[in-house]
C-alpha cells in the first residue's frame, strides 16, 4: 500500500497520532498549544532534509527521521536551550509505501521521546520530488540566556565538542558506493570495517548535544552548531562577533576512524574540516571558565577540545597546521 491509499485525514490519525505530544491536541485542531514557561524565552529554528541532497533513498526511513529532528536538536542545544516540541512538514511523492511511512514515524517517535521533544503539528502534502521533511523545533532558555553568535570576545578560547569530520568522510565512503565519486578513494579499502561503518554511520545519523545545553549556556560566550564545516562557521562565527581568530588544525579533535582515513590520504583533512554535517557545539570561552566547561561536558560524556583562539580585528579566521598557515579558500558546504 501507498500513501495515495489513504486520506490526510487517515494518515495523520493512524501514523502520526500515536507519536503526538499533548500540545498536539491529538492532531486534531490546526493549531498546537505550547505553555510559555514563565521566566523563560522561546527559542526556534527549521532545518529542511531533502531526498537525494541530505539523505539517500536507500537509507533506513527511521534514521531519516532522526536525522531530521537531530539537526534542529543540534541548533537548540547550541544556543543552550532545552526542546519543547516540534512541527513536522512533510512532503511527499504519492507513491511512497506506508510501510516506509510507518518506519519513518517510528523513528520520528522514538527520539521525540529520548529527546523529550513531542511532536505538536504540523502539515503533509504531495509533491513529484524526493522525499522532503521541514521541522521547526522550539525550545527555551532562562530569559536573558540565550547564547548567541555575537558573544565571542578577543582572548576567549575556541572550542569543540566531539569530533570532526566524521560524518563527511562517511559522506565520501557512500558517494563511492552509489557511483557519484570522482576523487581518489584508494583509502576506502584500507580502513576496518569497524572505521567504515563509523564514518558512514556517523554521516546517516548524528548526535546533538542536547546534554550539554545548560553547561552551553552557564560557561561560553557565543556558540553555534556546526553544520556546514568547522572552518566556515567559525568564519561565520568569528565575522558576527565582529573579531578575527585562528584555529591550530592539530588540534582538532579527530576519531579513530577519521584519524585513519587522514593517515591513509592526508588531503582528507580539508574533506574533515569543511565538509560539515558535523553537528558539534562550536563555542567560545573565557579561559577563565574554560576547564569548568570542559569538566561538565565531560560529565555527559562529551569531550571538549582547545582548538584555536579569538583575536582582535576584522580579518577572517586563519587556520595553521604545525605552525604553517594552511590556505582554505572555500571553508563549508554552500547549497548554491
Amino acid at each position: 500500500m501507498t500513501v495515495s491509499s489513504l486520506s490526510e485525514d487517515e494518515l495523520i490519525s493512524q501514523i502520526f497520532a500515536p507519536i503526538a505530544g499533548d500540545g498536539a491536541l491529538g492532531l486534531h485542531d490546526d493549531v498546537a498549544l505550547l505553555p510559555s514557561p514563565q521566566g523563560s524565552e522561546l527559542v526556534l529554528t527549521v532545518d529542511t532534509i531533502v531526498g537525494g541532497v541530505h539523505y539517500f533513498p536507500g537509507d533506513p526511513p527511521g534514521a531519516v527521521a532522526r536525522k531530521a529532528l537531530r539537526v534542529n536538536l543540534s541548533d537548540l542545544a547550541s544556543k543552550g536551550a532545552e526542546p519543547l516540541g516540534f512541527l513536522l512538514s512533510l512532503s511527499m511523492p504519492p507513491q511512497t509505501s506506508l510501510s516506509w511511512i510507518a518506519a519513518f514515524a517510528e523513528g520520528l517517535g522514538a527520539d521525540a521521546r529520548a529527546y523529550d521533544c513531542p511532536l505538536l503539528g504540523g502539515d503533509t502534502v504531495r509533491t513529484q520530488g524526493p522525499v522532503t521533511i521541514s521541522i521547526t523545533a522550539v525550545g527555551r532558555v532562562p530569559s536573558g540566556y540565550l547564547v548567541r553568535r555575537t558573544g565571542a570576545r578577543v582572548g576567549d578560547i575556541l572550542a569543540v565538542t566531539g569530533t570532526i569530520g566524521d560524518s563527511a568522510l562517511g559522506l565520501a565512503l557512500r558517494l563511492a558506493e552509489e557511483g557519484q565519486s570522482n576523487g581518489n578513494l584508494g583509502w576506502r579499502d584500507e580502513l576496518t570495517p569497524l572505521e567504515y561503518a563509523h564514518l558512514t554511520q556517523r554521516y546517516l545519523l548524528p548526535e546533538p548535544r542536547n546534554a550539554i545545553a545548560s553547561a552551553i549556556r552557564d560557561y561560553a560566550s557565543g556558540a553555534m552548531d556546526v553544520s556546514d564545516g568547522l572552518i566556515g562557521d567559525a568564519r561565520k562565527f568569528l565575522r558576527t562577533s565582529g573579531v578575527s581568530g585562528r584555529i591550530d588544525l592539530e588540534s582538532v579533535p579527530l576519531s579513530q576512524a577519521a584519524r585513519a582515513a587522514i593517515d591513509l590520504s592526508p588531503e582528507l583533512l580539508k574533506t574533515a574540516v569543511t565538509g560539515g554535517d558535523d553537528y558539534e557545539v562550536l563555542c567560545s570561552v573565557p579561559p577563565a571558565r574554560f576547564e569548568a566547561l570542559r569538566a561538565q561536558c565531560a560529565q555527559e560524556n562529551v569531550g571538549l577540545t582547545a582548538i584555536g583562539k579569538v583575536e582582535e580585528g576584522n580579518a577572517p579566521l586563519s587556520a595553521f597546521l604545525e605552525g604553517t598557515e594552511y590556505l582554505i579558500d572555500r571553508g563549508s558546504y554552500s547549497h548554491f
